[in-house]
């Protein structure tokens, strides 16, 4: 998280494609790793440093950029959701994938297996540059300004900061669901396949919550949008602690988290760009996304360290819901038009 405005501000400057290409290999490193690294020190380096470096330089802040400069502004929208949909649909595949390795080569091997498939990102990239949306903005009607005038006109301004309250509890639910549902489902008596299955079905069901999403961000209202997907997730996870868990249930609430997901993503990204425009975008969208993450830490932590002191994690379930009511609130007063225009600085 705390790379990922740093990566944008470089995306901004020398490129989407440069950045990722070296978070790829970051990335892979990382997972190498703490595949063999074999001690406490060489996990965290590898499965935390390297990977968290990795992921802020492949992920949406710095993507997200490149498919908008790629698209005229009309289409932005959609192609956030085209953007967040394809990465659910690597959840989709390596979810159970991932599982099915574990029990055929054992987790090492594994983990191998996952960073050859990092490695793919950096040819599956190059057709960014060709295009030229790896490039920085060549034509933008925002003036050229230093960093710390961009950074302070941001967040001077109120619906900004809005959408980074909010956008701590995406990263809330999401990590929290995605690290703690498997054990939580297996605490259960489900299996491990159903399990597995639960984040995969997920990444399914965003795909088309998320393409859905930057559908409707590219003709109403964001703000009314993510009120309406962060209310509705607390109303998801009532039902789910409501009933008994089965594997209908579980996979039924999975189907219905997945609409909810990251549809959250393109509408977020849409909001800042109406705020901001293009010249900007990746580091502005760096601070969201820090903000993301600074709420996936809290689920996850949260989430173990509750269990480990109550032995079950009602608490954070319920705290879940009450995010989702005051994430609702956050979006609702948000301005979608232009924050104020700033000049550049004299010559």
């Amino acid at each position: 998280g705390i790379a990922q405005p740093f990566a944008g501000a470089f995306a901004d400057r020398l490129g989407s494609v440069r950045v990722v290409v070296t978070g790829a290999v970051i990335y892979a490193a990382g997972v190498l790793l703490m595949a063999f690294g074999g001690s406490l020190e060489t996990l965290n380096l590898g499965g935390g440093v390297l990977m968290g470096l990795g992921i802020a330089t492949t992920s949406f802040s710095v993507i997200m950029p490149a498919f908008g400069r790629l698209v005229p502004a009309e289409k932005r929208s959609w192609a956030f959701g085209m953007a967040t949909s394809a990465s659910s649909a690597g959840q989709l595949v390596f979810a159970p994938l991932g599982q099915q390795f574990i029990n055929m080569f054992g987790w090492q091997m594994a983990l191998v297996a996952l960073a050859a498939f990092l490695a793919l990102i950096i040819p599956m990239v190059l057709p960014f540059a060709r295009a030229g949306a790896g490039d920085k903005p060549k034509i933008d009607t925002d003036p050229a300004l230093p960093l710390t005038t961009v950074i302070a006109r941001a967040f001077g301004h109120p619906s900004y900061l809005l959408l980074l309250a909010g956008f701590f509890v995406c990263g809330f639910h999401v990590a929290f669901i995605t690290v703690h549902l498997p054990p939580y489902l297996t605490d259960l008596g489900l299996s491990k396949t159903i399990a597995s299955w639960s984040i995969g079905l997920i990444g399914l069901f965003n795909i088309i919550g998320a393409y859905s999403s930057g559908l409707y961000g590219g003709r109403y209202s964001k703000r009314y949008g993510l009120s309406f997907i962060y209310l509705a997730r607390g109303l998801v996870i009532l039902g789910f602690i409501s009933l008994p868990v089965t594997a209908t249930t579980a996979l039924t609430f999975s189907a219905l988290m997945g609409l909810l997901w990251l549809s959250t993503v393109p509408l977020t990204m849409g909001l800042v760009t109406v705020m901001f425009g293009t010249r900007n975008m990746a580091m502005l969208y760096g601070f969201v996304f820090l903000n993301h993450q600074l709420g996936s830490f809290l689920g996850i932590w949260l989430g173990g360290r509750f269990y480990d002191q109550y032995g079950n994690y009602d608490m954070i379930w319920h705290a879940g819901i009450v995010l989702s009511v005051i994430a609702a609130l956050l979006h609702w007063p948000i301005k979608e038009t232009a924050a104020e225009p700033a000049t550049a600085p004299a010559q």
